[in-house]
C-alpha cells in the first residue's frame, strides 16, 4: 500500500468525524432557535390575545403586566420585603429539603438494596407511605413546626425522599453480580463493597433522580408557604391571589420557573462533570 493511499484511509475518519461534528452543532443551533421561536411566539400570542380581549386580561393577565410586576417587585419590593429576600427564603428551604431528603433517600434505598432481610421487613411500609398523597402532609407540618421554614422543610423531604429512594435501591439492585464476587474475591468487607463497588455503579440511577427531586423540593417548599408562612414566593402567590392579581400570580410562577430552569442546569453541568466518560445517548445535547 502506498503512502498516499494510507494518508488517504487516515483522513477519511478525521474528515468523517468533523462532518458529525457540524451536523451536532447545526442541529443543537436548530433546537436552540425553535426553542427561542417557540417561546417568543406564545408570548406574542398571549399579548396580542389579551389586548384584543379574545381572552379576559383580569383573569389571565399579559405578559407585559407580569414582566411590570416582576420589575416593580425587583425595584421597590413586596409587601413581605424585598424581592430577593423571598427568592432566597424559598430557595433555602427547597435546597435543605432536597439535601435531607437526598441523603436520606440514597443511604436507605442503597441499605435496602444491599440488605434484603431488611427491604423485605420495611417494603410494605414504604409502599403504603408512598401511596399517601405527600401534599396533604403541609397541613400536619404546619401544626407541628409552626409558620417557620421547618415546616416548608418537612414537606419538601417527603416529596424528595421517595424518588431518590427507589433509584438507589434499584441501582443498588442492579450492581453486576461479578464485580461484587470479584471484590469479595479479593477479600473486601461488606462495607467496602458497599462503599467502592455499589455506590459508584447506583450513582448514575442517582443523578437520574436529582434532576426531578429538586423540583418536588420547590413543590414542598411553596405548598407549604401557600397554606402559612410569613416569608416566600409561596406566600407571593397567596397574596395574589387573595387581592385578585392575576398577574402576581404568573410573576410569581415566572420567578419560580427561572430558579427551577438554573438548578438544572447547574444539576446537568454537574453530572456532566461526573460522568464524562459515558457516551452520549443519541439525539441528545451532550
Amino acid at each position: 500500500m502506498s503512502p498516499d493511499t494510507i494518508a488517504a484511509a487516515l483522513a477519511k475518519p478525521t474528515e468523517r468525524t468533523k462532518a458529525r461534528a457540524r451536523a451536532a452543532r447545526n442541529r443543537r443551533f436548530l433546537v436552540h432557535g425553535s426553542r427561542v421561536v417557540l417561546l417568543v411566539t406564545v408570548i406574542a400570542l398571549w399579548e396580542v390575545l389579551a389586548r384584543t380581549k379574545a381572552i379576559d386580561p383580569f383573569n389571565f393577565s399579559m405578559p407585559s403586566k407580569i414582566w411590570e410586576q416582576i420589575r416593580d417587585w425587583a425595584v421597590h419590593g413586596t409587601a413581605q420585603g424585598s424581592l430577593w429576600e423571598q427568592i432566597w427564603y424559598t430557595l433555602y428551604e427547597a435546597l435543605l429539603g432536597w439535601i435531607i431528603g437526598v441523603l436520606g433517600g440514597v443511604v436507605l434505598g442503597i441499605t435496602l438494596g444491599r440488605i434484603r432481610f431488611l427491604a423485605d421487613v420495611l417494603g410494605p411500609y414504604i409502599k403504603v407511605l408512598n401511596a399517601i398523597p405527600r401534599i396533604v402532609l403541609a397541613p400536619i407540618f404546619l401544626i407541628w413546626f409552626g409558620l417557620g421554614p421547618a415546616s416548608k422543610v418537612a414537606s419538601a423531604v417527603v416529596l424528595v425522599f421517595f424518588p431518590v429512594f427507589f433509584n438507589a435501591f434499584q441501582g443498588a439492585r442492579e450492581v453486576d453480580r461479578n464485580l461484587v464476587d470479584n471484590a469479595r474475591i479479593l477479600g473486601a468487607s461488606n462495607r467496602r463493597v458497599t462503599l467502592q463497588v455499589v455506590v459508584p455503579s447506583a450513582t448514575s440511577w442517582i443523578f437520574t433522580s436529582l434532576h426531578v427531586s429538586f423540583g418536588f423540593a420547590l413543590i414542598g417548599a411553596i405548598v407549604g408557604e401557600y397554606i402559612g408562612a410569613t416569608k416566600g414566593l409561596g406566600l407571593l402567590v397567596a397574596a395574589s391571589q387573595g387581592t385578585f392579581n392575576a398577574a402576581g400570580v404568573y410573576a410569581a410562577m415566572v420567578i419560580l420557573a427561572v430558579v427551577a430552569l438554573l438548578t438544572e442546569g447547574l444539576l446537568t453541568f454537574a453530572e456532566r462533570r461526573l460522568f464524562h466518560w459515558r457516551p452520549s445517548e443519541p439525539g441528545t445535547d451532550r
